[in-house]
């Protein structure tokens, strides 16, 4: 079978001296892995559109156990990435992340939307890392169908108060006034709650739009994170290496 799509290339890992297997999030067909023959050789028309963080359009065919790259033609490159460190790890986190969420073997149009409007923020400077960062991880893991529920205390039905606790292994909020001690809460300001809602709530085309203080920011992370470890039970290496750098 032979058709063609476009895609992003979240991991490229090189196979002897020529090849690379690359791992592509896809509109069409969600994640797959591809080989790439001669993709090493930079000479080769393989060798761009199959590196990390390439939006490429790619000819894929399927073989019996795996895909092979065919024609390949870069769309996009973020090259505004690659000049920054901490952007880098930053997005090859959200590489590793696609890896671990995103669907296989089925249409990801929306995911793969996520993901370059969050590369693209960022190459362009358009939003703070920190920022971009808990609305991909919410976002993401919100459309793989853990959707955290942030209307109200969990307990008394309170929709707001001046500090609430997201719970990340139950995915549920609990105000000050019931909640008990519990190690993995995450303490939230008002500020931070309503945007901790946004990041799941949100239309699609707002969901970058809002600002927060470097407090806030500090709390929203810790929520989002804790919310991806504890849905998924994985430590992400390249998030390691991010909050090394950050």
């Amino acid at each position: 079978m032979k058709f063609r799509t476009d895609g992003l290339i979240i991991k490229e890992m090189n196979i002897g001296e020529q090849d690379k297997l690359v791992h592509v999030l896809t509109k069409s067909h969600g994640v797959v892995g591809a080989f790439a023959k001669g993709a090493k050789n930079i000479k080769n028309q393989k060798c761009a559109p199959s590196s990390l963080l390439s939006y490429s359009q790619l000819t894929l065919y399927k073989g019996r156990d795996s895909y092979t790259v065919g024609d390949a033609r870069v769309l996009r490159t973020f090259s505004g990435l690659r000049s920054d460190i901490k952007k880098m790890c930053l997005a090859q986190y959200f590489c590793e992340l696609a890896l671990t969420i995103c669907p296989r073997e089925q249409p990801a149009e929306p995911f793969l939307r996520l993901m370059l409007n969050s590369l693209y923020l960022l190459s362009e400077n358009k939003r703070q890392p920190e920022l971009v960062k808990p609305c991909l991880e919410m976002r993401m893991t919100a459309m793989a169908g853990y959707l955290p529920d942030l209307r109200m205390c969990s307990v008394c039905g309170e929709y707001t108060a001046p500090q609430m606790f997201f719970l990340p292994r139950r995915g549920a909020l609990e105000c000050s006034s019931c909640h008990t001690s519990s190690d993995d809460a995450v303490l939230l300001s008002e500020a931070a709650l309503r945007a901790l809602r946004h990041t799941v709530y949100a239309d699609d085309d707002k969901l970058f739009s809002f600002t927060l203080s470097d407090e806030g920011l500090q709390m929203l992370n810790r929520a989002s994170e804790s919310y991806i470890q504890y849905r998924f039970e994985k430590e992400f290496k390249t998030l390691v290496l991010y909050k090394t750098i950050a």
